[in-house]
This record gives structure tokens, C-alpha cells and sequence, in this order.
């Protein structure tokens, strides 16, 4: 009995500081996880989380040599740090009381330690998702524990290994589904989740396409809710970019429109504009940067090309600059029309009017410096224009 008599008494010492650590610990913060800054719903308790453990691994009894906990690589590696952090006059105290056990009070003692060992454990971020998951599915739980699921799953989908596991754990489906919702912080929510995983994540992309969800953002970026709309947009937006599929099917969905009544509504949040006019941009360098895949024909309308020029002239310094740029990437695309940019879009008479209103704003000293920059892109928007239109008037730049 000497092996177990030694690891039983080092756990009665350490034992019995842990529990009153985790006793502080719970008292201080209630739900409170360790992994993220997590806090695990309400509708969960010790036992889900316990539960979930031993259906995903087998519990280990304190005589096996084997894994105890996580930080802890064998039974002798616990036994190494418990004798380094233990008093040795109260470790033999305590294992010559140990060996006065009865066989059943032995027993006990370590029914004891497995329990706290369990209770040890924090759960994985799989483990997480999958409480977080089935909290959406129980319809019985409240709104609050809704919220707070998504919460969770927001900051466990960050990692590109959690966001891959998300469709696995059968909770792609649950959070598109909540688009549907009729609470619109619910719906908010899960666009953002749908957002953060998606985003440069082809796996993912493809995922959300295939269950219908790009539809479902499209219509709720025209959401009077603002919050719903620019989470719908930011979710949109990781979706589409560097996939071709995706960019396909929202042109097919008149993805075109939605982009031109968001740039030419001036009711528009200045938010939505902003976030539209950076997406075209970059799904126009995008295009210059991969000629070899084909041309969106969204680039080619030229109506569409008026919405984005017309914001040159916008009174909001961060739109214009947006504007400026995707005005630029659009010019260098071989599909776009130098005429249309001269005749229907007015560009020469919007860059005219931005170069005058730099000049009045210069006198204020504390945005100088940005307004030179400003006065910089447009100069160069200018060139990349003239250049562009030299090649079909034979007008010397």
C-alpha cells in the first residue's frame, strides 16, 4: 500500500487546498470560464460539463499511471510537484494516518480525489460549442440564455480550427437558422458569428453558401435595425471575399442593386456606405490581382459605377477617401469604360469639386495632414483616369 498510502497523502494536502481555491473561485465568479473570458450558459451545469467529458475520453483512476488533469503528464509528474510544494513533517503526518485507513475508507478517499480531478478539468472549446449549441436548440431556455450562447460561440469561432468544427458540431445550420429570428440582436448575432467564421476561410465559405445563408445576410442588410444591417454587411463581405462561387451567386442574387442602392441613398447609415464602397474596392484589387479569373459584370454597369463616383463628393472625409480608392482599383479594370467614367459618371466634375473642397478645409491646421493625403489619392485618381482615357481619345496626358 505504500505507492497509493504516498499519492493519497499528498492529495489530502493538496486536495484540500484546491477545493478551497475553487470555493473562492466560484464564489468570486460564478460561471466564469477560464478559457476566453467565456461565461457558460446558465442552462448548463457541473454535471452537462461532466457528462460530455466522459463520453469523449475514459476517466482515469488515481493508480493508473496515466494522465490526470492537464497539467499534469503522469501520475509521477503530480507526485513531483506535490512533494516539491508540500511540507515534509505534515506529508509524513499525514501518510502515517493514511495507512491506519480501513480498505473502505481508502476506497472513499480515492472515489474523493477522482471527483475533485473531474471537477479540475475545464472543458474544451469543442466541449463549449457543443453546450453553446444545444442551448440554441432548447426551446424551453430564455432569450437571455440565447444571447449568451451566442456570445459564446462569437469568441470560440476566432480560431480557424473552432470555426472549422462548427458545421462538424452541427452548429453552421443552428446559427443560420437564427437569422431567421424574430429578436434582432439574435439575428445580429449570428451574422457576426457567420462573419468571423467565414472570413478568409474557404472551408467555411463554402459551408455557409451550400446552407442558403447568403440570401438570408442579403435581405438583412436592408433591415431598419442598424446593428442587423452593418453585422449583415460585415458578414456579406467575409463571405464573398476571394471566393469566386460566392461573388457569382451574389451578382446572381442582384447583388449589383443592393451595392448601388446602398452608395446612392444618401438616408443610407453612413456606416453601411463606408463598409460598401471598402468591399467594392477590394473585391476590385482582388480582380487586379487574379486576372485570370473573369470579371464580375457588376464592374461593367455603369450606373453602378455613378453610385461609387458620386460619393467623391460626399461631405463624410472617411467615405470620400473609400471612394477615392475603389474609384482607382475600378479605373485599372480592363472591362471598365473610360467614356463611361468621362460622360456618365461625371468624374472629371467630381474630382474638381473634392480638389476645392480640400482647399477651403485646409485652413483647419488640426487635419491638415490628412487633407494633404487626401489631396495626394486624388491627384493620383486623376492620372490613373486621364491615362485610362488617352487610350481611346489619343489626348495626350
Amino acid at each position: 500500500m505504500g505507492r497509493t498510502a504516498s499519492v493519497l497523502a499528498l492529495w489530502l494536502l493538496f486536495s484540500a487546498s484546491v477545493g478551497a481555491a475553487m470555493a473562492k473561485a466560484k464564489a468570486d465568479s460564478v460561471n466564469n470560464s477560464s478559457s476566453g473570458g467565456l461565461f457558460w450558459s446558465t442552462a448548463k451545469d457541473e454535471g452537462d460539463l461532466m457528462r460530455l467529458s466522459e463520453a469523449q475520453e475514459t476517466t482515469v483512476g488515481v493508480d493508473d499511471n496515466a494522465d490526470l488533469d492537464g497539467g499534469f503528464s503522469s501520475l509521477d509528474g503530480m507526485l513531483q510537484w506535490a512533494i516539491g510544494h508540500s511540507d515534509p513533517s505534515k506529508l509524513k503526518e499525514t501518510a502515517q494516518d493514511v495507512q491506519r485507513l480501513s480498505p473502505n475508507e481508502l476506497k472513499k478517499r480515492q472515489m474523493e480525489i477522482k471527483e475533485l480531478m473531474e471537477k479540475l478539468k475545464m472543458p474544451s472549446d469543442a466541449q463549449l460549442m457543443q453546450i453553446a449549441i444545444a442551448d440554441l436548440n432548447n426551446s424551453s431556455l430564455s432569450i437571455e440564455d440565447h444571447h449568451r450562447a451566442l456570445q459564446e460561440l462569437l469568441i470560440l469561432v476566432e480560431p480557424i480550427d473552432n470555426a472549422n468544427d462548427l458545421n462538424k458540431l452541427g452548429g453552421l445550420a443552428v446559427v443560420i437558422r437564427e437569422l431567421d429570428n424574430p429578436d434582432p440582436e439574435i439575428r445580429t448575432t449570428s451574422a457576426w458569428i457567420l462573419g468571423k467564421a467565414s472570413q478568409n476561410n474557404p472551408i467555411v465559405q463554402a459551408q455557409v453558401l451550400e446552407l442558403g445563408a447568403l440570401t438570408k445576410l442579403m435581405k438583412m442588410v436592408n433591415s431598419s435595425f442598424v446593428e442587423e444591417a452593418t453585422k449583415a454587411l460585415y458578414a456579406l463581405s467575409a463571405l464573398i471575399r476571394n471566393s469566386i462561387a460566392a461573388q457569382e451567386l451574389f451578382y446572381a442574387k442582384a447583388g449589383d442593386l443592393m451595392f448601388q442602392d446602398i452608395l446612392s441613398n444618401p438616408s443610407s447609415d453612413i456606416r453601411l456606405r463606408r463598409k460598401t464602397v471598402y468591399l467594392v474596392g477590394d473585391l476590385a484589387e482582388s480582380q487586379l490581382e487574379n486576372t485570370h479569373k473573369a470579371v464580375l459584370p457588376i464592374f461593367s454597369n455603369r450606373h453602378f459605377l455613378k453610385s461609387v463616383v458620386d460619393l467623391i463628393a460626399s461631405s463624410d472625409l472617411d467615405l470620400q477617401e473609400k471612394a477615392l480608392i475603389a474609384v482607382k482599383n475600378l479605373l485599372q479594370l480592363r472591362t471598365t469604360e473610360a467614356l463611361d467614367f468621362k460622360d456618365y459618371c461625371d468624374l472629371d466634375g467630381a474630382l474638381e469639386r473634392m480638389r476645392k473642397q480640400l482647399q477651403q478645409l485646409m485652413e483647419d491646421e488640426y487635419q491638415r495632414d490628412y487633407l494633404m493625403d487626401l489631396e495626394i489619392l486624388r491627384r493620383e485618381v486623376m492620372l490613373v483616369f486621364h491615362q485610362k482615357l488617352a487610350k481611346v481619345t489619343n489626348v495626350p496626358t
